[in-house]
């Protein structure tokens, strides 16, 4: 039986984005968004547990764990380590070494630039697992790298990309390898002397107030959270809080967020696979309505058009639909809402 490093290279090289194992089962690999057989017989229950071992997890007593694994000739992988029904079963991805450009991604640099000379505030990547946004946030970072003189801090579960100091002197900490928590560190980092701290995801209250608090203070602060869109993550943001610290962090959010990018990745009607977003640039009015929490005033915002600043997924998939980029269906079911999509093909927002 081929080990999993060798899987992974053969699966990697073949072009796959990801690589899913499960005891009992043949290994599956993800090709341009579909999920495909990938060579190799079914896993028994030893070959994944040494895998879990050798990611630094116990097989017999941890649940699942984010772990980085490295494969012969140095390529890193992000792996994730989790159960299903009481099997081991793992999810790899290969990080890329080289950190693409925005205009690579198709990220719309301009909006990007404007948000990352700022020398203080929140910037929030958002989206579902698998949409890039380590990658994006990697982009951004690479950019500063480039142009500024800055100090670093990244946190991170596990670290992924790998940066070179240019004009930018980097702290990449990684939880549990150099740190016991996104807060603990991220609290730690407020110490460190940093410019700009990249926190991976934000998972809880006292990282979300942590993180608004450095942004208070001059920081400028570059997160992740799991939500499909501007008005999504304004509602998980807010949740996150309890009712003590509800008012204070949202007001604390409106003065500070300085933008919220939210992407997925679909497939083009060609080869590869599609950069759709929708963003929020926080100023003037929508300070007053992210305070007050008037989300459908910001939607709306979003779906005018007339601001290269804000921009809605139901616009900007409309736009790849009419410029046939990517298949209706596939736009449409991506649309938050498939009616309002309908409607908006008609030219009705």
């Amino acid at each position: 039986m081929p080990s999993i490093a060798d899987l992974a290279s053969q699966s990697f090289d073949a072009g796959a984005i990801d690589l899913f194992l499960c005891e009992g089962q043949p290994p599956r690999m993800r090709l341009e968004g579909e999920v495909a057989p990938a060579e190799g017989a079914p896993l028994d229950r030893q070959t994944i547990a040494e895998f879990w071992n050798e990611c630094g997890a116990d097989p017999e007593n941890v649940m699942e764990r984010d772990a980085s694994f490295v494969i012969p000739g140095g390529r890193r992988l992000r792996v994730n380590l989790y159960r299903t029904l009481g099997l081991l079963s793992a999810v790899l991805r290969p990080i890329e070494e080289e950190i693409p450009s925005f205009e690579y991604l198709g990220l719309p640099s301009e909006l990007l630039e404007t948000w990352l000379k700022r020398r203080a505030g929140l910037i929030l990547i958002t989206g579902p697992t698998g949409s890039g946004k380590s990658t994006s946030l990697a982009s951004c970072l690479q950019w500063i790298n480039n142009r500024y003189h800055r100090h670093v801090v990244t946190i991170e579960d596990p670290v992924e990309y790998l940066f070179r100091s240019d004009k930018c002197y980097f702290s990449q900490r990684e939880v549990r390898s150099d740190t016991e928590s996104f807060s603990t560190a991220l609290r730690s980092s407020l110490r460190q002397s940093p410019d700009i701290i990249l926190l991976g995801e934000i998972r809880d209250e006292e990282t979300a107030l942590i993180a608004l608090q450095a942004a208070e203070t001059g920081h400028l602060v570059l997160a992740t959270l799991h939500s499909s869109g501007v008005i999504d993550t304004m509602e998980r943001l807010s949740n996150l809080f309890s009712d003590s610290h509800r008012e204070s962090a949202v007001m604390l959010l409106s003065l500070h967020l300085i933008g919220v990018f939210s992407q997925q990745l679909l497939p083009r009607k060609s080869d590869g696979l599609f950069l759709a977003v929708e963003h929020l640039h926080n100023e003037a009015a929508t300070r007053k309505w992210i305070k007050e929490r008037k989300y459908p005033e910001l939607l709306d915002l979003m779906h005018r058009g007339d601001s290269p600043l804000n921009c809605s997924f139901l616009r900007y998939l409309v736009a790849a639909t009419t410029q046939e980029i990517i298949d209706k269906e596939v736009a449409r079911s991506a649309a938050p809402n498939p009616q309002d999509f309908d409607r908006a093909m008609k030219g009705i927002y």
